[in-house]
C-alpha cells in the first residue's frame, strides 16, 4: 500500500526530476530573459519550453508506479493546484466574453506561462526524490546564480555586457532597444541575463542564503567548501551591484528569518562576514554604499517611491469592477494601461481576490512545508536547510510589494523551483522519519 501511494524509487543513474529541474535552472539563470525562441506562435523562452515539457513528464509520471515520481499528499502539491484551479477559473471566466484580440492573446500566454510555472514546481515536489538530489537541484541552482554573478560583475566593472554573445540562430529578442544596465546616482545597475536589475537583485536575495548554507554545511561535513564561499561571494557582489533597493529589502527579510533560526555562535560569524564583506566593497567601489544607503534616506523625495503610488486610484477602480476574479490574466500591461510596481495590486486587478490570495498562499504553505521539514529532521545540515529554503521563500512575499514580481520569468522560475524544493525536503523528512531503519515491527521485502 506504501508503496502504491509513494511510487518506486528511482533507480539510481536514471535521470529523473531532479536531472529536468536542474537543466531548467540552468537555461533559466544562463540564456538572458528576453532571447525567446524563433519560429513560435508565443514568446516562448527555452526555460519555459523546458518547463511546460516538466509539466506533460509530470502528468505521464502520475499515471504509472514505476519512474520513481512520489504520489501522495503534501501540503506544497495542494496548494499548487489551488492556485492552478484559481487561475484556470480567472482564464475561462475572463475569456468566455468578449476580449479585445490583443488582451486576449496576452491572456492565452500568460495562462501557458501558469502551467509552465506550477509544472516545474510539482516536479520539483515530486520527482527530486531524497536529500542528495535535492541538494543536486539547489547546488545547480547556487552554481547558475554565481555565474550570471560574473556577468553582472563585467557588466558593472568594466561595462562590458557578455550577453551581447549569448545570442543563438534559434534565438530573437522579444524586445529591442532595451538594455541591461541601467544608471542610478552615477552609478550603473546591471541586470546580468535578467530582464531588470531589480529582478537580478531580488534573485541574488533568493540565491545569498542557500549559497551560504551550502558553505557551511560542508565546511561542517569536512568538505571542499572553498568553492561554496566563492559563490557565496560572487553572489552577493551581484545583489550589491543591481543598486536596488528591493534587493536589499529582500535579503534583510530573509536574514531576519535566518537570524531568528540561527545559534549564536552562527549569528555572531554572519555579522562578521557581512562586515568585513560591507568594508571590502567599501574600499574596493567607493561610492556604491552610499548610493545603497541613499536609497533609504531620501524616500520622500524618491521619484521611484512616488511612481509606485501615484497610480492607487486608478487600480482600486480597476479592482472594484472585477473583485473575485479579475479583468483576465496578463491583461494589464504597458503602455495601454498604467504600470503597477506591486505585484499583489497588479494580481488583484488580473486575477481578482481569489488569484491574489492564491498566490500568496503558494509561499505561505511552502515556508511551512520547509519550517515542518525542520522540525521534522533530526540532522543539523538537512534542519539549516529548512530554515533557509523558508528564508528564500519569504524573498517573493516581500518583493511582491515593490515590483510585479510575476512579469519577471528568472525570478518567477526561480521562486517556484524553490516552492517545489520545500516540498520535497517535506517529503524527505516523512520518508526518513518512517524508515524501516527507524521504526519498530517486522519489515516485509518484496523480491522477484
Amino acid at each position: 500500500m506504501a508503496a502504491a501511494t509513494s511510487g518506486a524509487p528511482p533507480l539510481p543513474g536514471r535521470a529523473d526530476g531532479a536531472t529536468v529541474a536542474a537543466a531548467f535552472t540552468v537555461v533559466l539563470l544562463i540564456v538572458p530573459a528576453r532571447l525567446v525562441l524563433k519560429y513560435l506562435p508565443l514568446s516562448l523562452t527555452p526555460a519555459n519550453v523546458v518547463s511546460l515539457a516538466a509539466a506533460l513528464l509530470w502528468l505521464c509520471a502520475q499515471l504509472t508506479l514505476t519512474l520513481g515520481v512520489a504520489k501522495g499528499r503534501n501540503p506544497v502539491r495542494t496548494v499548487l493546484f489551488a492556485y492552478f484551479t484559481a487561475m484556470l477559473a480567472t482564464f475561462g471566466f475572463t475569456t468566455y466574453g468578449y476580449m479585445d484580440s490583443d488582451e486576449l492573446n496576452l491572456s492565452d500566454h500568460s495562462f501557458v506561462l501558469v502551467i509552465a510555472t506550477v509544472g516545474i514546481a510539482l516536479t520539483v515536489c515530486d520527482g527530486v526524490r531524497g536529500l542528495r538530489r535535492l541538494d543536486f537541484v539547489l547546488k545547480t541552482l547556487v552554481v547558475a546564480g554565481a555565474v550570471i554573478s560574473v556577468i553582472g560583475a563585467f557588466q558593472f566593472l568594466f561595462s562590458v555586457d557578455l550577453t551581447r554573445f549569448m545570442e543563438l540562430p534559434i534565438l530573437r529578442y522579444s524586445t529591442e532597444g532595451d538594455s541591461f544596465v541601467l544608471e542610478r546616482a552615477e552609478l550603473r545597475r546591471v541586470a546580468a541575463t535578467t530582464g531588470h536589475p531589480i529582478e537580478f537583485g531580488v534573485a541574488c536575495a533568493m540565491l545569498l542564503p542557500l549559497a551560504a548554507h551550502h558553505a557551511v554545511k560542508a565546511r561542517l561535513r569536512g568538505e571542499p567548501a572553498l568553492r561554496w564561499w566563492a559563490c557565496t561571494l560572487l553572489i552577493g557582489l551581484g545583489l550589491m551591484f543591481s543598486v536596488s533597493r528591493s534587493a536589499m529589502l529582500s535579503l534583510f527579510v530573509a536574514g531576519v528569518v535566518l537570524f531568528i533560526g540561527w545559534p549564536a555562535r552562527q549569528r555572531l560569524l554572519a555579522l562578521l562576514a557581512g562586515a568585513g564583506f560591507v568594508a571590502a566593497i567599501w574600499v574596493a567601489v567607493p561610492g556604491l554604499l552610499g548610493a545603497i544607503a541613499g536609497l533609504f534616506t531620501d524616500l520622500g523625495n524618491d521619484e521611484s517611491i512616488q511612481y509606485r503610488t501615484h497610480d492607487y486610484a486608478v487600480a482600486g477602480q480597476e479592482i472594484g469592477r472585477h473583485l473575485w476574479l479579475g479583468r483576465g490574466l496578463g491583461t494589464w500591461y504597458a503602455p495601454k494601461h498604467q504600470i503597477f510596481d506591486n505585484q499583489y495590486i497588479l494580481s488583484m486587478v488580473e486575477t481578482g481576490l481569489i488569484g491574489t490570495v492564491a498566490y500568496a498562499s503558494v509561499f505561505v504553505v511552502a515556508c511551512y512545508a520547509a519550517l515542518r521539514a525542520r522540525h521534522l529532521s533530526a540532522d543539523p545540515g538537512d534542519r539549516d536547510l529548512g530554515l533557509t529554503v523558508a528564508a528564500c521563500l519569504l524573498v517573493p512575499l516581500a518583493g511582491s510589494f515593490t515590483f510585479d514580481l510575476l512579469s519577471f520569468a528568472t525570478v518567477t522560475g526561480i521562486a517556484f523551483v524553490l516552492v517545489g524544493a520545500a516540498g520535497a525536503l517535506l517529503r524527505a523528512a516523512r520518508a526518513d522519519q518512517f524508515s524501516p531503519s527507524q521504526t519498530s515491527g517486522p519489515t516485509i521485502e518484496v523480491t522477484r
